[in-house]
């Protein structure tokens, strides 16, 4: 049996879902990103930068444009807010529309790379809720766990190219009952894509960045082509972004297609295609050792595969010593991703009469994902000092949505269903490095069997996880104004399956978990009050109960009782488990005028049964574990104020607080440790930020400045790191008509203006109890970026 290196008492919270890895008879090299209030505590346990970063991940309109509504939510309309078309231009192309949210109150987004496309080091929280506790759909199908490397959803980045983007709304309650997910815990995210325009033609779309970086988008709309007025676009994005530390670049192309039929004047039927193909260098983690003893940029040592064969034979030393860190897992080769997409669907929309109508979503998804990094604990047979290894993961979904919609009276009645199957499969394998001068290295985005299939592998998972869910609700107009919304839902979900291969040596276990995992809830209610006092005020209240399915994941990956260390951990942590549940409250005050928005909201929200995915034990044999955490608390609140005093001038500002709580104590085998009243990790409590924006003419300019608070980074909060402002601005001008190019467009984009030196990811490797530990990544620096589109 392997000695195992991971800290005497590792705690990853899965409720809130902090990044577990602590399962493995390895160093923990899978990272799980962090959630709300990640309880991940692990010691001094060196997690290297291309150590497997599971990655775990409502605005108010900016601009007078106004923005179609994506879906049809029936409760806690008021609730939600749009980006508009007018803020989306101001990015990028090709920016993650989770960017696009961080303006918003209590929003909090950060990546490594400007555009958020990398999933490796991307991280989104909602007033404390990570991005694997928002129910998040594109075009009504559901995206589920959008955490890095996940066997259970689909990352927003590879759903649909952001040009397509039509519409982005955020709920800043707990979202509508009829939305399908899996995770949803605080709040929901739609991304509505835009239909074929009605008229043949196209858009070009070319950009230039710093570090070598460019992007291409091509789109052809075929207009009507028939009496019926069936309509068709296809397009597609090739993005290329420079590495701005080490070498390797982050590389991702892209198609969508979407078909429109109409059916005579109030129905219509839509197809949908998305292709994703990315293939992406990661960065490496850090920490504050690191950057103090190292400096700000310690990157990979590709592709100086000299050096690191040196290293890992023990004839050359690496970046140094660090405190509580090895040099030479900081001097890692490389490390990080490629993965391929195929998602589809069909969105059908029929007025069935003039009171009914009859909403559904068919929809499949599958995914094939490889991340890797050098493994110098499994060297090659050939006698390479180090292999690479690879987690090799795929998934193959397909749901049904179905709704219907009854208009009696002063009710509005709805009632449906969502289905989903999902066949899953997770993997390891090492694959042979080259001896030095005997060949090229292989790469980490692949091929991996250029000298011979895996020649060893850890283990191999399989599942099948059905959820079913039931909605009905009613939106009864109280009175003129009045509206009360009162619905609940009903989920079942069930996993069966788990481990189908085990080299003990490699786990040191005579089994890995198998079994069956079932999170069920027969009533979770939500009630929406919403009162528009005139045409000016309105007072909006949101209360809700909601239940994430138990996470699936891999031996030693994630947060999930597949991860712990053997059939008998399994199944007798298994007779305790209850599924992670919320209750979450607000409430909120809205104005609006033709010059003034303002927004105000307090909230509080509750996790009950919080999971803990734990190694307790020696630092040579732990014993893995899930615990129930009891409960964590946030509460907040956030204003609002958006001015237009003159036409084309937009100014916005926002303050944001959240004071998020772990509510008990921790008490293991592997020692005591007093959270109660500890402040949640990875999410500021106060966040400030400002935009401004004008337009005259053809030319528009804008500025942002967002101001996100200190963070703990332990916790028992005896480490964090300090507040920083980050600052973006742009420009862009239309030129109309040229010759045979319709709105002729030239942008120029700065990201981090300031060149901020800051801290975007914390905990994607987990979080220390205390101290200082190699789980951070640095947030991008200072870019600049250049677009011409035109449209034919």
């Amino acid at each position: 049996m392997r000695t195992r290196q991971f800290l005497f008492s590792s705690i990853a919270l899965l409720a809130v879902e902090a990044p577990a890895h602590a399962a493995s008879s390895k160093e923990t090299r899978a990272h799980r990103h962090v959630a709300a209030a990640p309880v991940a505590v692990t010691p001094t346990h060196q997690t290297t930068a291309a150590a497997h970063r599971t990655a775990h991940k409502a605005v108010e309109a900016h601009a007078s444009e106004s923005v179609a509504v994506t879906g049809r939510p029936l409760t806690g309309r008021d609730a939600e807010q749009a980006v508009s078309k007018a803020v989306m231009r101001q990015y990028v192309p090709g920016t993650s529309p989770y960017r696009m949210l961080d303006r918003m109150p209590g929003v909090s987004f950060s990546s490594t790379d400007p555009l958020g496309i990398d999933s490796f080091g991307t991280n989104l929280y909602v007033r404390g809720f990570f991005m694997n506790q928002l129910g998040v759909t594109v075009d009504g199908v559901p995206l589920n766990d959008q955490t890095y490397q996940a066997v259970g959803g689909m990352n927003l980045a590879s759903a649909i190219i952001p040009d397509d983007v039509q519409s982005v709304r955020m709920s800043q309650g707990a979202g509508s009952v009829e939305l399908p997910s899996t995770n949803t815990l605080g709040g929901t995210i739609q991304i509505g894509s835009a239909d074929p325009e009605d008229k043949r033609g196209g858009k070009v779309s070319q950009t230039f960045g710093s570090y070598g970086s460019y992007r291409t988008y091509v789109r052809l709309d075929s207009g009507k082509l028939n009496q019926s007025g069936t309509k068709l676009f296809t397009s597609y994005a090739r993005t290329d972004e420079g590495m701005w530390m080490g070498s390797g670049d982050q590389f991702m192309q892209q198609v969508d297609a979407k078909i429109v039929q109409p059916v005579g004047e109030r129905s219509r039927i839509s197809a949908f295609f998305n292709w994703s193909d990315l293939a992406q260098w990661g960065y490496p983690d850090t920490s504050i050792g690191i950057l103090k003893n190292l400096g700000w940029r310690t990157p990979h040592l590709y592709p100086n595969y000299g050096l690191a064969y040196r290293i890992a034979e023990g004839s050359a030393t690496g970046y140094g010593s660090v405190p509580g860190i090895d040099g030479s897992t900081i001097s890692l080769y490389d490390g990080g991703q490629h993965e391929i997409n195929y998602m589809g669907g069909l969105n059908m929309d029929f007025a069935l009469t003039d009171n009914l109508t009859w909403h559904t979503t068919l929809y499949g998804h599958s995914q094939t994902g490889y991340y890797s990094y050098t493994d110098t604990e499994d060297p090659s047979p050939n006698g390479a000092p180090f292999s690479e290894e690879v987690w090799q993961n795929r998934q193959e979904r397909y749901g049904l949505d179905t709704s219907l919609r009854y208009h009696l009276g002063r009710h509005t009645i709805e009632g449906g269903v969502w289905y989903e199957n999902n066949n899953q499969q997770a993997g390891i394998y090492n694959y042979q490095e080259p001896l030095l001068g005997q060949g090229a290295p292989l790469k980490t985005v692949g091929p991996y069997d250029v000298y011979g299939p895996a020649f060893m592998q850890g283990y191999n998972f399989q599942w099948t996880t059905n959820v079913m869910q039931f909605h009905l609700q009613d939106s009864i107009q109280l009175a003129r104004g009045l509206t009360l919304h009162a619905g609940f839902k009903s989920m079942v979900a069930t996993t069966a399956g788990g481990a189908t291969a085990n080299n003990s040596d490699w786990t040191g276990a005579d089994a890995l978990p198998n079994g069956t995992l079932t999170a069920s809830q027969a009533f979770l209610p939500h009630l929406n009050l919403d009162w528009h006092i005139n045409r000016h005020h309105e007072i909006y209240v949101d209360v809700a109960e909601n239940m994430r399915a138990y996470e699936v994941s891999a031996y030693g990956v994630a947060n999930s009782v597949y991860s712990v260390q053997d059939q008998a951990t399994f199944l007798a942590q298994r007779k305790d488990l209850k599924p992670s549940k919320a209750w979450v409250y607000l409430g909120g005050y809205r104005y609006t005028n033709t010059w003034l928005q303002a927004n105000a909201t307090v909230y509080h929200a509750s996790l009950i049964h919080p999971i803990l995915a734990a190694a307790v034990g020696s630092l040579t044999n732990p014993v893995s574990q899930v615990i129930d955490f009891g409960h964590i608390s946030m509460t907040g609140a956030s204003g609002d104020i958006n001015i237009m005093p003159i036409n084309g001038l937009s100014f916005d500002n926002n303050v944001s607080y959240n004071k998020g709580t772990y509510d008990r104590n921790v008490d293991t085998t592997g020692g005591y440790y007093a959270l109660a009243g500890k402040n949640i990790v990875n999410y500021p409590a106060w966040m400030y930020k400002t935009s401004v924006s004008y337009t005259w003419g053809g030319a528009t300019a804008h500025f942002e400045a967002n101001y996100y608070g200190r963070r703990y980074f332990s916790f028992m909060n005896d480490t964090s790191i300090g507040g920083y402002w980050l600052a973006n601005a742009g420009m862009r001008y239309s030129f109309g008509k040229v010759s045979v190019l319709k709105n002729l467009t030239a942008s120029f984009n700065v990201y981090n203006l300031f060149n901020t030196k800051y801290i975007s990811m914390m905990g994607e490797n987990d979080n220390p109890a205390t101290g200082d530990y190699q789980s951070m990544e640095r947030g991008a620096v200072r870019q600049y970026f250049g677009t011409l589109s035109a449209s034919f």
